[in-house]
Parts: structure tokens; C-alpha cells; sequence
């Protein structure tokens, strides 16, 4: 395991959690001292993953599109609770590697949130959102891609499964009211139905726009020898 990928999975499962726990603890608008912190601590495993190489200006600038590309997709589609911002987050961390989707899912979330309002659930959806680009490098970066029904069936139940219960427990734990086995059924079962229609966005998004985004990313990526070009395609 690199150190890059190790610093990932300390940064999902420990620091991140980590900071959101103690930021709960504070009065006052902490979202955004908290928010900040995990924009930090998204840098770190992304940076690392450059550990053997100099990066090149075109491979930051392609992953600043693509969290421009999710942040916009949220903003601009106006059908409510069906956005498809997750499903370009998981092809950037397919197409571009799990460092760079998890960063793109916390970044998205944060900037796309000054449209749609800051708030304490907004450090949770970067959490959430960046775990879900994180998953899908993990399972799909520098590998066969699945066809488009594989692509929307990944994303359909990453939603419903991780994504969509990681949001649930914002309601969970920022809300001030005592933690009981009843609350947090009370509170999973009112989210469902919101994770349902955001997990089928992501898979319809996947299904039609999944194959086309990533031929052209990794069009790019070879043309201009991104990413070490690929060097296991």
C-alpha cells in the first residue's frame, strides 16, 4: 500500500470523522472552521499521491474542471432531491483516482453549499460525497470499467448504502437530541426515501452520461500524458 493511499484511509475513517465529532462539540457557526479543516485534511492524501512524480499544471487543472463540472450539475439541474452531482464525483475518482475524487466530492459539496447555504450539514456532505468519489477509485481507477448498467448499479447502492446513511447522520448527531436506537431509526427511515431519489439520479446519470465522460477523460489523459498516462492501460 502507498503512502498516499494509506494517508486516504486514515483521512476517511480517522481524521475526518475526527474533526466533524469535535466540531459538533462547539457553539457557534463551527461548520466553517470545520469545513475548512477537512478541505485541509483532503489535501493531504491528494498531495501524497504525487509522492514519486512532479505533477503537471493540466492534470490540477482537469480535476478543478471537474469539481466546477459536479458543482454545476448540482446547481443547475432544479428538479429537487435528483441531482447528479455524486455520479460526476465517482467518474473523477474512477477516471482521475481516489485521492483526486475524494477531494472533488468535498470541494464540490463545500463550494456548491455557498448556492444552497453553509450550514453544519455542510461537513458532512463533504465527508459523504468524498467518501463516495473515494470508493469508486478504489474499486475502478486504473482497472477494467464496468458497462453502463455496472457504472449506475455501482452508483445506485453506494448511495443507498454509504452515501446516503454518511448524510443521515448529520441529522444524527448535530441535531441536540439524545441518541437512542429509536432516533436513529426514526432518522434513517425519514432519509430513505431521499436516498432512493438521489441514488437513482446518480444511476440514471451514470447510465447515459457515465461511458461518454469517461472516454473523453481518458482521451485526455493519454493525449497529453496525464496522469502517467495511464501506464497500466
Amino acid at each position: 500500500m502507498t503512502r498516499s493511499r494509506f494517508a486516504s484511509l486514515l483521512t476517511c475513517l480517522v481524521l475526518i470523522p475526527g474533526t466533524l465529532f469535535l466540531g459538533t462539540r462547539m457553539e457557534g457557526r463551527w461548520y466553517y472552521l470545520t469545513s475548512t479543516m477537512v478541505i485541509i485534511e483532503t489535501m493531504i492524501p491528494f498531495f501524497l499521491a504525487f509522492e514519486t512524480r512532479k505533477p503537471q499544471a493540466r492534470e490540477l487543472v482537469l480535476i478543478s474542471v471537474m469539481c466546477a463540472l459536479s458543482v454545476v450539475s448540482r446547481v443547475v439541474v432544479l428538479i429537487p432531491n435528483f441531482k447528479p452531482m455524486t455520479a460526476i464525483i465517482m467518474l473523477t475518482g474512477i477516471a482521475l483516482g481516489p485521492e483526486a475524487g475524494f477531494m472533488t466530492g468535498a470541494i464540490g459539496a463545500f463550494a456548491s453549499n455557498f448556492f444552497f447555504g453553509q450550514g453544519p450539514w455542510t461537513p458532512w456532505q463533504m465527508m459523504a460525497y468524498g467518501i463516495g468519489g473515494f470508493l469508486s477509485g478504489v474499486l475502478f481507477y486504473r482497472k477494467e470499467q464496468p458497462k453502463p448498467v455496472g457504472l449506475a448499479a455501482f452508483g445506485f447502492f453506494t448511495i443507498l448504502l454509504v452515501v446516503g446513511p454518511l448524510l443521515d447522520c448529520c441529522t444524527l448527531f448535530t441535531t441536540g437530541s439524545r441518541l437512542t436506537w429509536r432516533f436513529a431509526v426514526t432518522v434513517f427511515g425519514a432519509g430513505f426515501v431521499y436516498n432512493l431519489k438521489h441514488a437513482l439520479a446518480c444511476a440514471v446519470t451514470m447510465l447515459l452520461a457515465g461511458r461518454p465522460l469517461l472516454e473523453k477523460l481518458n482521451r485526455l489523459i493519454r493525449k497529453y500524458g496525464m496522469m502517467d498516462a495511464r501506464k497500466e492501460g
